[in-house]
Parts: C-alpha cells; sequence; structure tokens
C-alpha cells in the first residue's frame, strides 16, 4: 500500500516511477535503466534496502552516482546512520508528505522534465 501512496505522489509531482518488489529485481533495474534517483526502501524482501544500496555503491563506476534516498518507517538516528554507511544520500521517512517529497526529489534531481519552473518568490 505504501509503495502504491508513493508511486501515486510521484506522478502527481510529474516523474515517471516504477516499483521494484524486491532488492535483487531493483539492482537489476538499476543496471539497466537510466533512473536519475531512487528512492529505496530499508525493509525489501530478500535482500534489504541497505544491502542493495551497499551493492550498488560497489557495481558503480568512477565518476558515477546514482542518488539513492532511504524511504523507511525507522526514523531513529541509528537508522539514518546505517544508511549513510551502506552509501545512500539522503533519508525520507514515513509518512511521507508530498511537499517533503516533491523539495527532496527536487534538491537531488530538479523538477520533472517539462514542468514549468517555479514562480520567483517575493
Amino acid at each position: 500500500v505504501n509503495q502504491r501512496v508513493i508511486l501515486g505522489m510521484l506522478r502527481r509531482l510529474g516523474y515517471g516511477a516504477e516499483i521494484a518488489p524486491d532488492g535483487e529485481q531493483a539492482l537489476d533495474r538499476m543496471r539497466h535503466k537510466g533512473y536519475r534517483v531512487v528512492l529505496m526502501d530499508m525493509q525489501l524482501p530478500g535482500v534489504d534496502g541497505l544491502e542493495a544500496t551497499r551493492r550498488w555503491r560497489a557495481e558503480e563506476g568512477a565518476g558515477q552516482h546514482l542518488p539513492i534516498i532511504a524511504l523507511t518507517a525507522n526514523a531513529m538516528s541509528s537508522d539514518r546512520e546505517a544508511c549513510h554507511r551502506a552509501g545512500m544520500d539522503d533519508f525520507l521517512g514515513k509518512p511521507v508528505e508530498m511537499a517533503q517529497l516533491q523539495e527532496l526529489l527536487q534538491r537531488w534531481i530538479g523538477a520533472p522534465a517539462g514542468a514549468a519552473p517555479a514562480p520567483a518568490q517575493g
């Protein structure tokens, strides 16, 4: 259910997205598709999000860096530290708020393709 909620939020914000059902499939998709960012759940079946991130970072070539953002209900500081040690770039706690998600994505990859620029603030 959480995955579908996040998917809907991403689409409403104008980003394309898809869901990988487990860590192995997430890694396979990351290897074969041109993702700009990955929202990585820590609690994936089989290979969890931390291990999937460690494996991805070990495979990632020099000069390449795919932003990986932890997506988890675990919000303790030790969880954040574990995510960063695994190679994740940022952290988003559940329940996710639309404004938080939008700010985080804009920070890491900018606005979705074809989006109008944000109005200037005065």
